[in-house]
Order: C-alpha cells, then structure tokens, then sequence
C-alpha cells in the first residue's frame, strides 16, 4: 500500500487542485476525458476479484436498478419520445421552482425538511416526464441534506426516488449513480462496490474519476485498505489524478481498520506528492482520533493546524464533536466546543449539528450546543419573548424522546431566560404530532405550574378518533378535558366530539357519564350544529318549535351549508330556508332576515366545487323552484354572484331558476358587443439642399433654414473646409446654431484655432448665447489635449455661469475628457480640471471621473503617486477608484509598506470584509494563489455574489482561464457562495475560447463538490461538448431554438463573402447600439456588406433589437434582410420579434403586430410578456375586442402563463368595450371576475387610469357606482381601492376624499395601501402624494414602515433638511433607524458637502435591503412555525 501511494509522487499538483499525468504542462488542461474510451470489453471483468466492504449487503436486499435501463446516449436520443414543449416548459418551470426551493431552504438554514422534498417529489412524479436534472436534484437532497431524518430512513427515499423515476422515464447517467455513492456514503449505507459498478455496466453507463475516489470512500468507511488499493490501482493504471479526496479517503480507512499510525502517515505520503494537506485532511484525521476517544493526539493536531496555513472553520470542529457524541465519547465534547469560534453561519450549521445529535439518540450533546447559541441570533429571539430551542423541542417531540428529559431541558430553557415558555411550545409540537401520551403528560406539567389548559388544546387529539369513529377515545379524552377544568365548548362540541356519536341521545348520555354538562347554551349550539349536518329533518323539527330560543343564523351557518350539501332531503332543505326568511329569531344582527337568508344561498353555491355542483344539478333546481312556489325571493346583486358563480362551473342551465327568485324591484340584463379596428402611419421626405440653396440665392429670396440644413449636411459629412467656405460666403446667415455646428466640426477635426475664433465670433454677436454642453465638452477636450489648460477652465466656468444642463451623457464625455489628456502624462493638468468641475459642481464626484488622475500615475509607474491620489479621492469625494490596480502593482512590486498602508486605509474607511476582497482579488491577478487562499480563508468571512461576479466577468474578458479557475477553486467553502454560478463562469470562458477539456473537467469538479447544476449551466457545457464532436454526458431535451442554431451552424454560406472575425469592428457595432447610435450602427453595417463583410447572425440580431428598441422599423428590416442573404437560414430571435410587436403596436399598427404574434406561436416560438401586454392594450385601445380574445387564445395554446396577469386580457376588454360604448357588457365583466371567490385581490387600476386620462366622466360614474356596490355588498374593496388611490394620484383629492366617505373599509385595505405607498417611494417628487394619502387615512399602516419608505422619498428628492427632520422625530418618538435607511441618509449628507451625526454603516445598499429581506422572510417562517 505505501509503495502505491509513494508512486504518487511520480504526479504533479495541478492549479486546479487535482493531480496530473507525469509529463504534462502545469499550465494544460488538467484533465483527460475521462471515459472517451471503454474500459476494457466487460468492465465486470476487471473487478471480479474486488472483495466487497467488510458487512455485506443483506441477501434480501434488491438494487433499485432495472436491466431495462441498458442504453447508449446516441440510440436513446434519437429514439426516446420526445415531449410536446408546453410540457417541456412546464417541466422546466416546476425544476426552477424546486431548485429555488430547495437553494433557498439550504441558503438559510443548512438544510431541507423531508416534507418539501416529498412535496417536490410528487409534484415531479405527477407531470410524468421527469428530467436528469430532476432526478440529481432529489437524489443529491437524500443525504446530510435531512438532518431530521435517521440514515436509514434517508437511504429508503433516495432507493424509492431512483425506481419512481426510473419507472417514468427518467434518463441515469454516471452523475445519477455518483449521487447516489455520496448518499450512500453520507447515510453510512453498507453496499457492495463490486455490485454498483457491475449495475453501470449493465446500464452502459461509464464510471469516471468521481466515482472511483466514492468508491474507494466506500471501501475505507467500512475499514478495507484492501479494497480500496485495488480501485486505487485501478485508477493509477488508467493515468485517473489522484486527488486530496483520495487521500483524505485513506485516512479514515485506516483509522476505521485500527492503524491509526498509517492514518497519520498518510499526510507524510501527501507532501511528498506534492500535495499539502488541507482542512478537510486534518478533519478526517481529527475524525480519527475523535472516534478512538483519543483526547491528546486531537489538540495535538488542532495545534499543529493552527500552526500551518490551514484554518478550521466551526463546521469543521462540529463534524469533530458529531464523531466524538456519536462514538459515546461525550466527556471531550466541551473540550471542542470551547474551540467554537461563532463565525458568520453559526447558528445555522450549529442548528444541523443539534438536529443529527438528536436523531442519533444524542439529545444531551445537542442541548449542550443549544445552550452556546449567541442569544441575539437565537430563531425568533426578542428581549420581550425569547425563544431559543423551538427548533430543538420539536425534533426532541418528533423523535420520541422521554417526557421527563424534555421537561428538564424546558425548566431549564426557562430558568436561564432563554425561553419565556418552553412547555407550552412542547405541548404544541406534540399535539400537532398527534402524540396523545406525551401531550397529556406535558399538560400535567404545564397544570402543576398554575398554567390552565384550554379546550382547543385537545382538538388534534380528537381528529383523529373522529375519523376512526372511536367513541371510546374520544369519550376517555373528554374526560381528561374534566380533569384539566377544560369543558368541552361550543367548537370542541360540534366539530370534535358529537360528530362520533350515532346519535345526540347516546352522545348526552356517554357525556354525562364523564362529568360533561349538557344543559349548558353552548350544548344546545353543539346540538344544532351537529342535527345540521347529520339530519336535516330533525333539525327543522327542532328549530321550528316556538319555544326554540333566538339563535342567529351566523352561528350555524357553515354546519347548515355542509348538511345542505351533503343532503338529499330537499324538502327539509326548502322548509328551513323559509324558516330562516320568515322568522326573526334567527336574524339577530342588523341585516333583515330575507337579507340574511340570501346571502346564506349565496354562499350555499360559493361552498360548492366546481364537480359537486354538476353533479347535484338536479337537487339544486329541484330546490330553487321549491323555494320560488314559497315565494323566497334574493337580490339582483345576489343574482349576479351567484350567476358568475354557475357560469365559471359551466352549469348555465340553472341560472334561469335563480333569476326566477330574484325580486320584482330588480332588474337584469344582458349585451352584446361589437369591435373596430384602426390603423395609421404616416411619412417624411427630404429636400434636395444644394438646389435649393442655389435656387433661393438666384431669385435673392432669404435662405432661412435651408442655409442652416445644408451647412448641417456638410458637418454631417465631415466636410470641414466646403462648411467653412459656405459660413464666409454667407456670413450674414450665421446663427448661434450655425456656429455651434462648426465650433463641432473643428473640434472632431482638431482644429483648436479655427473652433476658438469660431467661438469669439458667436459672442461678439450675443454674448448671451450658450452652446449645448456636448459642444461645451468638445472644446474643453480639444483645449486639454493642446495644452490650453487656462482655456479649458475658462470654457468649464462659462458652463457654470450659464446655466448649461448637464445630464449622465455629458458626464460620461467629462470622463472622456479627462481620459484623454492621461495619454500625454498630464496628471497636474487632470486634477485641475477635475477640481474645477467638482468646484463648480457641473458633475458630482464619482469613481468613474475620479479615475483618470489616478490612471495617470500608474501609465507613470508611479505607484505611491497613485495611492496618495486614490486616498485623496477616497476623504474628499468618498470614492477610491482604481484601487484594485494600486494593489495589483503593489503585490507584483513587493512593495509590502504601501501595500499595508494601502490595506489599513481600504479597512478603514469601506470596512475589513472589503479590504479582504481587494486583497484576494490582487493576489489571484497577480498569481500569487497561496496568499489568495489564505485571505478567503479567513473566518467569518462571506460570499459577496457583486464582488465575485465582477472579478469573473474581468477573467473572461481578458481570458484569463487559470485565475478564474483558482477563483473558483477557492470560493469552494466561502459562507453562502452560489457554487453553480461560479462554475458557469468558467463553462462562459470555455465556450468564447472553445475549450471542451475545461469544460469537461469543470463538470467534473462540480460532481466531487455534489452540487445541482441549474439547467443554463447544463445547456452551455452541452452546447461546448456537441459543437467540438463529444458525447453530452447527461440527458437534456432540446428545443426549438437549438434546432435552429444547429441548422444555422452546418448550413454554409453560398454567397462569396468574407468573415470578419476581428473583435475591433464586432465591438465598434454593438458600442454604436448601446450608445444609442443605433442608426449609426446600422450605416457602418450596410457599408461592411457592400465590401462582402459578413457578421455573425448574433449580430445581426442585437443590431436589430437597437434598431427596435429606437422605433425604426424600416431600418430594422433592412439589416433583417441582409442578414438572411448573408447567414443562411437566419431566424430572428425572440426578442427580437417581440420588440417587432411592441413597435407596431406604440405606432398604432395592432393588426400587424397581431400577425407577427401568431407567425412566432405557429414557430413554436415564445413572445415576451411585454409584448402580449403592449399588443393587447393596443388592440384595447382601438376597440379590438375579437383581436384581444384571439390573443388570449394564442397565449392559452402555449402551455406556458409566461407570468401574464389574467387582468391584462380582463382590463382590455373592459377598455374596448368602453371604447365601443358598451357599459353594461364592461359592467357585467368585472362584476362577473370580482364576485367570483379566488379573483378579489385582482388590480383594474389601469382600467381607471384610462378613463381618467381621456376624461370619459360618463363611464367613471358607472365604474365607480360598481366599485362602490362590490364593496358594500359583497365585501369586495379592491377596485374601489383602485380607484381611490388614481384619483390621488390625480391630484383629485376631493374626489378621493369623498369616495373615501361612501366606502369606510378602504382604509382597512392595508396590502393595497402599502404597496401605493411602496411604488410612490421608487419616484422622485411623489412624497406630496404620501402626505395627501397620510392626511385622508392617517393610521393606514405602523411608523416603522412608514417612516423608512418617507426617507427614501427624501433622499431620492434629494432634501436634506426634511430627511434631517424625519431623522429627528424618528428618534423622538423611539422608532428604531434600519441601517438602510441610515445609508440614504448618509450619503444624503455626503452629497450636500455635510458630515453626518451617526456613522454610515459600512455594507452595500443591497447587502442592507437583503438584510431587511431575510428578516421579514424570518419573522414569516417564525410566525407560520
């Protein structure tokens, strides 16, 4: 064994962190394909002789693998059957959202609770047509993942998840199986290695590097070196790396075979390999020993962990403690625990940790770890009610710990203030587990401490000996409820305890045998709710006696609704409905009793399904004509709901017996509706100028604007001196335009004499006039770059005094100018000028124009130059520009003084988390990868995705393959690091430099480190795979627009062109289009194809996408045109056309934008949401009701909602019937979706802004009256908020006010309210508004979040003093500033040349507002626990 693993120093440490052929560059490619060729005729063969892991596998234990799923991808994917694409993109959808899921669900707590994995589960196996990806992501959740779940049990559900899937289709590749060995291995499943490669062999599937390094961790976790040197041999035969996994692997095989020497010289072995061992070595050494109990060797490694470049985080001594409990070794666990360092993420690996103690039996251990939580980062923790351990309890509940030992942890949660009431949640738990032993004794305790015990305690009890009609159960728990002094009530009565009983006679009897009282009024309640769903009859017999007390309708009504559902009894039905119309006893509140009854029909067919009413069609009709011959009679507004109610259940044929019931007095009606389409355009043309300037000038006509068109043509040409020629010929018709156009010129040209006299000469003519500020900048650029500097300022103040606006464009040009004058050394000249414009305050400081002085130095290699002027940016205008390059030429210089200094003043003045960013950054540029590690080493340190994603994207840019390798690398173990996301930056790379072995190994990598690969990431490492001829090594159904990429890429282009493949010019376009110059851009590429100049189909299409974006139709389809000629089989993307429709449908041109619409659904092509939304309301905007239904029919045809509002269809509609005169049809629409159950929460507000806008008072009478009715009848406030709150934003207050008055609930509708309020803060100049809404309805939300939303308002609206004001009666009145809001205020103050009175906290914006997030989504997840 040591000879083998000596032979590993034949091998080189790669950068990428596995071990390389002897022989190759370090620099190369790290990996091989590992399985491009077979291994061998019969892969069994060469491991007959592989004896299994030491505890064979039971003999009756069947592998969850079928001989069916023998395969090869080629056949398989020519031959399966594919999926329609509404299936596919619905499939799609449900991965995204359990990927979602379950990312988040292991994001914030560490882990997934086994009933949304099963939910996820069932959700996959329903749709039928389960992915690969699908089934990794179940597979890989099945292990430490379920904490709360025994081994065991865990690895039953990941066999159950493999034969499912399996059974429905599910595609296995080697990523499958690999899954499973790490579910084995997390899980301790004892297998045979032999028998899971013989199963791949038989499904034709490969092994790879991933799974022999399992295979082997298989065979030391049950102690067999010998096994796991033959697979290892095996690997070294076939040139496999062998990686620190392996060695790790090693490790515990050795401890677990009782040679703990050879364990602790494996780390020996891996230094002369080159490889040093790393955390997760010394873990599984610590391991080791933890399992012997052997206290001295593990401090005796810890120390010498702590003496090396590694850095144990505090999961890494949990796992420690885990082995130390769990090996009945619990007198060292305080030992570790003391070395806990209480990093960021503590709490939740913490929780996890507790969460396995205690599902291994360890409940003391865990409780031990529960008691170091910091108390403020407890779950749920407050000063006025904390309560730490809920998580802890509930598990110690679920996992059926002793009563008495969970009552000791409760007393002593309680006694160290670290729970206000342990017990009561215990109870709670075990009640919801339906624990009835356990809940009774922890009554016992809670009533021995003077708590009371309430009915409601017992009701999950009682569920269920409801359901198995055990009268036996229920009566012995009703006379425990005695025992407790908790009577039976009302509710436990009706729902939980007559319900068992045959009948009331044997109920009232087996009570009172028990002590329950049954001639209390909350029987007699029981009693009639329990007749009403039992026996109709009955029932009418017993309330119609006249000695029958009053008892209100509201009381029974749900029991009678679910009777009058379940019944046959039509006859007692109808004679208790006209009971209940006819005698006030049962009608005490303020509605009248005929009221009361209609509504109570109402809500009769509300209760029903869809399927119940159907199929009770008969007895329902039966029964509306028997109350029609009693004269019962309802409301039109009755009517109406219940008429929507029966349409949406397709059962129309009862709506005429209803309308029969409906009071003489009202009346209903119905419309119909008709549409019209319109379309207009209009056109331009030019004037040919240089005839007609020559025409006006021969009859001595004034020449006007044609004079300044054509000098305009000349500059437009570049025709500097013919411009200059025609200003002295016509002197006389200069303008201050004329000049500005030639000053311009001369400044594109470079012609610093010429612009200047230019300039003197347009002042000596009006000195008032003013240039653009483009042109302004222009000149000051020029001036700069000649070395006119006192000019240039000259021109910067006349800016100023001026009054000349400057926008975000103009800015970007002073950037430009100051960039321009760095070519010439001029770092004196840059930071004149730019504290001249700081000064003047023509722009506000940014990093992006502060950069240029900065720039300056390091073209000088003047790095101490650069740093001073970078710190002097960073005091005086809070910005530090460029300091990744200071540090970057720091490090390569060695220059260890600047660079700590540099360190301390980034520590300073941004924090030590950004410090620590900007210093891992340098290092992995400058290669310096061991420093690297050591800096994202560092405790408590957390992923920051901005940070990363900026680095990344600058690796791709430049090429620079190794570093982001070594980023990726290293951010493995970073807190909270998105890891699918780092490794698709460097498929991103692979893909722009066509490196299928990266690629390749990057999908290794991601294997070892068992994550989910989102499908983006699947689709780009197969698009690199298939385009260089390699076999996808896992299942991805294809789609329409990989079809017609592929045909794209095998068709030639049959005309003789040339192919420019020169980045300069590809950039110089898609500049053009981002600039906005997208006209321009589309000139440059018409002159490129008259040369025979073709582009790559991607951008022909981002050109017409600009071209789109700008309007300009007509442009758009000329390059769509020369696209085609030029790339065969060119297909406009989906953006593209969907920007099509948009532009057709803002110029008024629905009908085309319709056509384009149905040409992309017939394609299989999908629109986008923006699209439909502009389409339809263009059609609604015309009338064009038949339009906007044949759109809904096209959106409906695509299987996918493309999370499209109901409402955009709805709220057109009601446009284009208002739009054709038709109020009732409108009327009857909204009345028909808002009175229906699930639809009252839907926005009209666009309806109303509408009609608004155009002034249509006529159909705001009629809308408002509706909303109003919706309101007060049917308890509806949702368009009537909608309405409320556009005529605030109208400015029509009285209006508002008014209608506030007709309908008091609107200020109850909070959610609506608050999310005006939160849209109103997104704008500038909208906290007028806020006010108007706070004067009409003061208290409609609490000032905690009022206040924040205020202050966002101020600062966007940039008024220091009110936000100075709000900060001041904030702390007044003891509201707690949340740190974003604080931020604002700060930088607030920052902008006003101010010092703040509080220090600005030092994260990000978006760090603080995700901050604010989690805590909403905490409280939520506590108050749902």
């Amino acid at each position: 064994m040591a000879a083998l693993l000596r032979s590993a120093r034949l091998l080189k440490f790669s950068p990428s962190g596995v071990l390389q052929i002897a022989g190759t560059k370090i620099n190369g490619p790290p990996l091989t394909r590992l399985y491009s060729g077979a291994l061998g005729g019969r892969i069994g063969v060469c491991f007959r002789q592989i004896r299994p892991a030491s505890g064979s596998v039971p003999s009756g234990y069947v592998w969850p693998y079928a001989v069916g799923c023998v395969r090869s991808y080629a056949v398989a994917t020519e031959q399966k059957d594919e999926a329609s694409i509404a299936v596919r993109s619905k499939q799609a959808q449900q991965f995204d959202w359990a990927l979602a899921k379950l990312d988040s669900s292991v994001r914030r707590t560490g882990r997934v609770t086994k009933t949304l994995l099963l939910r996820i589960f069932h959700d996959i196996c329903r749709t039928g047509y389960p992915s690969g990806n699908q089934a990794l992501l179940l597979l890989r959740s099945c292990g430490s993942l379920l904490p709360e779940v025994p081994q065991k049990e865990r690895t039953e559900l990941a066999h159950r998840v493999w034969q499912k899937l399996q059974e429905l289709g599910a595609q296995y590749d080697v990523s499958h199986y690999n899954a499973l060995l790490k579910v084995y291995l997390q899980n301790e499943f004892k297998f045979s290695p032999t028998d899971f490669l013989a199963k791949m062999e038989t499904a034709n599937v490969q092994p790879n590097r991933v799974t022999y390094q399992r295979l082997i961790a298989a065979y030391c976790q049950n102690g067999d070196i010998e096994g796991a040197s033959t697979i290892l041999g095996f690997m070294k035969g076939k040139d496999l790396p062998i990686t620190e996994d392996v060695f790790n692997s090693l490790v515990t095989g050795h401890a677990r075979a009782g040679d703990i020497d050879s364990a602790k010289n494996i780390l020996t072995v891996m230094r002369g390999a080159g490889i040093e061992p790393g955390p997760d070595t010394y873990v599984s050494l610590l391991n080791a020993y933890a399992d012997k109990g052997d206290l001295e060797n593990l401090k005796k490694t810890l120390e010498t962990v702590e003496n090396s470049d590694c850095t144990l985080m505090d999961r890494d001594i949990m796992q420690v403690i885990f082995t130390l409990a769990k090996a009945g070794h619990q007198q060292h666990v305080p030992e570790m625990v003391e070395r806990l360092r209480h990093e960021r993420g503590y709490v939740p690996d913490a929780m996890n940790l507790c969460l396995s103690l205690i599902t291994e039996g360890q409940e003391d251990t865990a409780f031990h770890i529960l008691k170091t939580f910091p108390t403020l980062q407890s779950d749920s923790f407050s000063l006025e009610s904390p309560n730490l351990g809920n998580f802890f309890l509930r598990h110690c509940v679920n996992m059926d710990t002793a009563t008495e030992k969970i009552g000791g942890y409760c007393k002593e949660l309680q006694e160290s203030n670290l729970h206000t009431a342990p017990l009561s949640f215990t109870l709670s738990c075990s009640l919801e587990a339906k624990k009835t032993g356990m809940s009774i004794e922890l009554m016992k305790m809670l009533k021995e401490q003077g708590l009371p015990i309430r009915p409601h305690y017992f009701w999950p009890l009682l569920t269920q000996h409801v359901k198995d009609h055990n009268i036996a159960g229920v009566v012995e728990l009703a006379k425990v409820m005695q025992e407790f002094d908790a009577s039976p009530d009302v509710e436990t009565l009706s729902n939980y305890i007559l319900p068992v009983f045959d009948n009331l006679e044997a109920a009232r009897l087996a009570l009172k045998a028990v002590g329950v009282s049954i001639d209390s009024e909350g029987f007699l309640t029981s009693e009639v709710r329990s007749l009403a769903v039992r026996n109709l009859s009955e029932l009418y017999t017993q309330l119609s006696v006249p000695s029958f007390p009053s008892l209100d309708l509201s009381v029974f009504r749900g029991s009678l609704i679910l009777g009058f559902r379940k019944s046959a009894d039509v006859d007692s039905m109808v004679k208790i409905t006209e009971l209940l119309f006819k005698d006030e006893r049962f009608s005490q509140g303020s509605s009248k009793p005929a009221e009361a009854t209609s509504f109570f029909l109402y809500n009769l067919i509300d209760s029903m399904s869809e399927g119940e009413v159907q199929a009770q069609e008969d007895k329902l009709r039966k029964f509306l004509n028997q109350l029609q011959s009693q004269n019962i009679t309802i409301s039109g507004n009755i009517y109406r709901g219940i008429r929507n109610l029966l349409e949406s259940y397709h059962v129309p044929e009862l709506i005429k017996d209803v309308i029969a019931l409906v009071d003489p007095k009202d009346s209903v009606s119905n419309s119909a509706v008709s549409a019209a389409p319109r379309v207009t355009g209009s056109e331009e043309k030019l004037l040919a100028l240089e005839k007609k300037l020559a025409e006006l000038k021969a009859e001595n006509l004034p020449l006007g604007s044609v004079f300044k068109q054509t000098l305009q043509a000349l500059c437009a040409e570049e025709n500097l001196q013919r411009a200059l020629e025609l200003k002295q010929q016509h002197e006389q018709e200069m303008t201050a335009a004329c000049y500005a156009t030639l000053i311009n010129l001369c400044c594109r040209h470079d012609n610093v004499e010429e612009a200047l006299n230019l300039k003197r000469e347009m002042s000596r003519k009006d000195s008032s006039v003013a240039l653009d500020a483009s042109k302004y900048i222009a000149l000051v650029k020029l001036l700069s770059k000649n070395d006119r500097v006192d000019e240039a300022i000259d021109i910067l103040k006349e800016i100023k005094d001026k009054d000349v606006v400057i926008n975000d464009v103009h800015v970007t040009m002073l950037f430009h100018t100051l960039n321009a004058v760095v070519a010439k050394g001029g770092a004196p000249t840059i930071r004149r000028l730019q504290d001249t414009i700081f000064t003047l305050g023509l722009a506000k400081p940014s990093a992006n124009l502060c950069s240029p002085l900065v720039t300056a130095y390091l073209d000088s290699k003047d790095l101490p130059g650069a740093l001073e002027a970078a710190i002097e940016c960073q005091k005086r205008y809070k910005h530090l520009p460029r300091i990744h390059d200071i540090l970057v030429g720091l490090v390569e210089e060695g220059d260890t003084e600047l660079l700590q200094k540099a360190m301390d003043f980034v520590s300073q003045e941004r924090g030590e988390m950004t410090m620590l960013y900007d210093l891992f950054f340098a290092f992995l540029q400058t290669g310096r990868y061991r420093e690297a590690r050591k800096i994202v080493e560092t405790p408590g340190l957390r992923a920051r995705p901005g940070r990363l994603q900026w680095y990344a994207e600058k690796c791709i840019f430049a090429n620079q393959m190794e570093s982001l390798e070594q980023l990726v690398d290293m951010t493995a173990k970073l807190f909270e690091c998105d890891r699918d996301e780092m490794y698709s930056y460097i498929l991103r790379l692979c893909k722009e430099t066509n490196n299928w072995q990266k690629a390749e190994a990057a999908w290794t990598k991601m294997q070892e480190e068992n994550i989910i690969p989102r499908e983006r990431t699947l689709r780009m490492l197969s698009d690199i795979l298939k385009s260089n001829g390699q076999e996808v090594p896992f299942e991805l159904p294809e789609t329409w627009y990989e079809q017609a990429a592929t045909t794209q890429q095998v068709k030639p282009a049959t005309t003789p062109t040339t192919v420019d493949n020169r980045p300069e010019n590809q950039a110089r376009l898609l500049a053009l289009c981002k600039r906005g110059k997208a006209k321009d851009a589309c000139q440059m590429l018409q002159d490129s194809d008259k040369k025979g100049i073709v582009f790559g189909p991607a951008l022909y299409d981002h050109l017409i996408r600009a071209l789109l974006a700008e309007g300009s139709i007509e442009n758009a389809m000329v390059v769509k045109d020369i696209a085609a000629a030029r790339v065969p089989s060119f297909q406009l993307s989906d953006i593209a056309n969907s920007l099509l429709i948009i532009t057709h449908s803002k110029k008024g041109q629905a009908r085309y934008a319709l056509q384009k619409l149905k040409s992309m659904v017939q394609a299989d092509h999908v629109p986008s949401q923006l699209a439909i939304t502009r389409l339809v309301q263009a059609l609604g905007s015309q009338g064009d009701l038949a339009g906007i239904e044949e759109v809904e029919s096209l959106i409906k045809g695509l299987g996918t909602t493309l999370n499209l509002s109901s409402m955009v269809f709805v709220n057109n509609k009601v446009l284009s019937h208002i739009k054709n005169s038709n109020m009732e049809s409108a009327i009857e629409l909204l009345e028909e979706i808002y009175t229906s159950p699930e639809s009252k929460n839907l926005s009209m507000s666009f309806v109303f802004r509408k009609v608004l806008e155009n002034g249509n008072d006529k159909a705001l009478d009629k809308l408002s009256a509706m909303a109003e009715r919706l309101a007060n009848h049917f308890a509806c406030y949702r368009p009537a908020s909608d309405l409320f709150l556009q005529l605030l934003d109208m400015d029509k207050v009285e209006d508002a006010r008014f209608m506030l008055a007709r309908c008091n609930g609107l200020a109850e509708q909070k959610e609506v309210l608050v999310s005006y309020l939160s849209q109103k803060a997104q704008i500038p100049g909208q906290v007028g508004k806020i006010r108007t809404l706070l004067s009409l309805i003061p208290d409609f939300t609490e000032k905690e979040v009022l206040y924040p939303y205020m202050m966002k308002c101020h600062v966007l609206d940039k008024d220091l003093s009110a936000a100075k004001a709000l900060h001041e009666q904030m702390q007044k009145e003891g509201i707690a500033v949340d740190e974003l809001s604080l931020k604002r205020l700060a930088g607030l103050y920052r902008d006003a040349g101010e010092q703040a009175p509080f220090p600005e906290p030092p994260e990000s914006f978006k760090f603080y507002a995700d901050k604010l997030k989690e805590r909403a989504a905490k409280a939520q997840t506590t108050a749902v626990e």
